[in-house]
């Protein structure tokens, strides 16, 4: 029965990949959300300023996600455009980056919607206030994040050094910043899938959603990089565009693993009411009778 539960479950998975047409709404997402990528980080390096998280450090971080052809363009042009911002306009800089970046949100709760075929019902300036809302926290959970990963490094250096322990230690003390860093993909997903939606939505319920997120969109990250950086010839056939059009790819894949994440939770809520999304012409899901 559990086997015949997980082929349901793909099936549906992938009849939902069909019908909601993830690759068109992923390349919608991976538009609002490369209009609201760079923003956001500007946001995020303002906030960096009042701590002692710098815009380095967490561009380092970025690296081991990023392939180096879209690091290398990242890297360049928020330098550019850190120097090239006014001190007097900073208030005013945060706002309107602030305004921007909402907008992948926006687009991500659109998308969701559709997983629960929930039509948006909430005002525009509701609506606006959740994005822009759900941006600042996102923004302080990551500069808190960093703060945690960042000092917990200081004090576990400071007792590495004091025991006078070997290198072993050292690689322990990487692993356990990408296990801090994994685990923060995971608490953001676990949240925007709990409130992005028109649907009121349990913790339990989206914990399947974000757990296959995380671990498919790692997967998919190394194995994007891997080929970019070994094999991808982006520069020989797109020239200067080349960091452009891997950042655009890397964040379509991101885009398409978002919304399967959420379909996963669409499954199983729909599967707990004994209800399923409308079939298309093409595919049919029939109800499994999963007591018997």
């Amino acid at each position: 029965m559990r086997i015949m539960r997980w082929q349901f479950i793909l099936k549906e998975l992938y009849c939902r990949f069909q019908d909601d047409d993830i690759p068109a709404l992923g390349a919608q997402l991976t538009f609002y959300l490369i209009l609201s990528f760079f923003p956001f980080l500007i946001f995020l390096f303002t906030l960096f300023s009042y701590t002692e998280v710098t815009s380095e450090s967490f561009l380092q971080n970025l690296s081991s996600l990023l392939p180096d052809t879209a690091y290398y363009f990242v890297y360049i042009s928020v330098q550019e455009m850190i120097k090239g911002r006014s001190p007097s306009l900073l208030s005013f800089g945060a706002l309107t980056t602030l305004w921007s970046a909402s907008n992948g949100i926006n687009a991500i709760i659109r998308a969701l919607n559709k997983s629960y075929n929930e039509e948006e019902t909430r005002s525009f300036i509701k609506l606006k206030a959740l994005s822009i809302i759900s941006t600042i926290l996102l923004s302080l959970f990551i500069l808190f994040s960093f703060i945690f990963i960042i000092s917990g490094e200081k004090i576990i250096t400071n007792i590495l050094l004091g025991l006078k322990l070997n290198y072993k230690f050292n690689l322990f003390l990487i692993s356990l910043r990408h296990i801090l860093l994994i685990s923060a993909i995971f608490i953001i997903l676990l949240f925007l899938y709990k409130y992005l939606p028109n649907r009121k939505l349990k913790f339990s319920q989206v914990v399947p959603g974000a757990l296959f997120s995380v671990i498919f969109w790692i997967f998919l990250s190394l194995l994007f990089s891997s080929y970019v950086n070994n094999l991808g010839k982006f520069n020989k056939m797109y020239g200067s565009l080349g960091g452009i059009i891997v950042l655009l790819l890397w964040l379509y894949i991101s885009s398409m693993v978002i919304l399967l994440g959420g379909e996963l939770n669409g499954i199983f809520v729909f599967s707990k009411e004994r209800k399923f999304k409308p079939p298309s012409k093409k595919f049919s899901i029939h109800f499994i009778n999963f007591k018997k």
